[in-house]
């Protein structure tokens, strides 16, 4: 092959557009799960409007793009480069099949961050951290922003409570089912403005190892090429994942979902602007837990939730290990 095109760069786009699409079935649950639970939505078309918000959310901004592609850890130039991103894809591919066939709603975002930790640790010791920026970029929001989501909900559920303390509950409830339409598509569009990202990173950092782009900067063909996969993931739906988020965790009303998409969505679309790669999946989570909460404490089912934040703390590690050891495999049998 000619012009920077190689094998390894070809088998590098499959497993980025195949991880694409995973996130997409993954974490379908992120955007439609209380509305399908609160019955707001029809599950076909809770995931055709789900499909489509995530394209366009795609299509809106790069700086997560660039924290992933760019920022966290330096790539080095030719096949060297593209074996360390092959390898964290295969990380972060491993685990979302892992977690998604166990039913557990970890984070997509943070696995592909482990694979990129695991197989640049791995290749070139811990000089490859950028340790600054996955302080302020990853730490910090991993901790916080399903923080700030459960919140976020738990605050505006108080508020609609309280502004419809004296309503009929059952006129209360038809009126949020019809408003879950608003708030589950913005959901939707949040989730693709952060996680399409991701991939549009790995994709265009493979590009500038290959030596075809001379500096990061996202083509328009690899935004597009993202959100279509991410969206066709979105289209097969991910229904193990959408049980636990909408059914296990805690009882949803249709207010109670409303809440939970609006304030996640608003915590997601701002990490997206200021290019942080935050787990949706973490965020909305949070959110049904604050929304839940605002009604009693004992509401939420605590010992389900404890087994998803478990899936939490083990993404990372987890997904770094298995990206380190198919770096390892890699490495010895593709040249440098």
């Amino acid at each position: 092959m000619t012009s920077g095109i190689t094998y390894a760069l070809v088998g590098i786009f499959g497993l980025a557009v195949l991880f694409d699409y995973i996130n997409g079935f993954h974490d379908t649950a992120n955007a439609i799960a209380t509305s399908v639970t609160t019955r707001a939505l029809r599950p076909g078309i809770a995931i055709v409007l789900s499909a489509i918000a995530n394209f366009l959310g795609a299509l809106t901004g790069t700086e997560v793009a660039a924290t992933i592609g760019s920022g966290i850890v330096s790539t080095p130039a030719g096949n060297h480069g593209q074996i360390i991103i092959a390898a964290a894809l295969i990380g972060g591919i491993s685990w979302n099949l892992l977690t998604w066939r166990l039913g557990l709603p970890s984070s997509s975002s943070h696995a592909l961050i482990g694979g990129l930790l695991g197989a640049s640790l791995a290749a070139l010791g811990g000089t490859a951290v950028h340790v600054e920026a996955l302080m302020s970029k990853v730490v910090v929001p991993l901790v916080g922003s399903p923080i700030v989501g459960l919140l976020g909900a738990f605050a505006l559920m108080v508020l609609l409570l309280n502004v419809f303390r004296r309503a009929d509950p059952h006129r209360i409830n038809q009126r949020f089912r019809r408003l879950q339409l608003v708030s589950a598509t913005y959901m939707a569009f949040s989730h693709g403005s952060n996680d399409a990202q991701k991939t549009m990173g790995v994709m265009t950092a493979a590009l500038v190892t290959a030596g075809i782009l001379p500096t990061f900067k996202v083509p328009i063909w690899i935004m597009l090429l993202a959100a279509g996969a991410i969206s066709a993931g979105t289209a097969a739906g991910g229904w193990r994942i959408i049980k636990t988020m909408g059914q296990r965790v805690v009882k949803l009303d249709p207010v109670h979902g409303f809440a939970a998409e609006t304030a996640a969505a608003t915590v997601i679309v701002g990490a997206s602007h200021l290019g942080m790669p935050v787990s949706t999946t973490h965020v909305v989570s949070g959110a049904i837990m604050g929304s839940g909460a605002s009604d009693r404490f004992t509401a939420v089912r605590w010992g389900i939730a404890g087994t998803i934040v478990w899936a939490w703390i083990l993404t990372i590690p987890a997904s770094a290990l298995v990206a380190g050891g198919a770096w390892v495999l890699l490495h010895a049998v593709v040249p440098v």
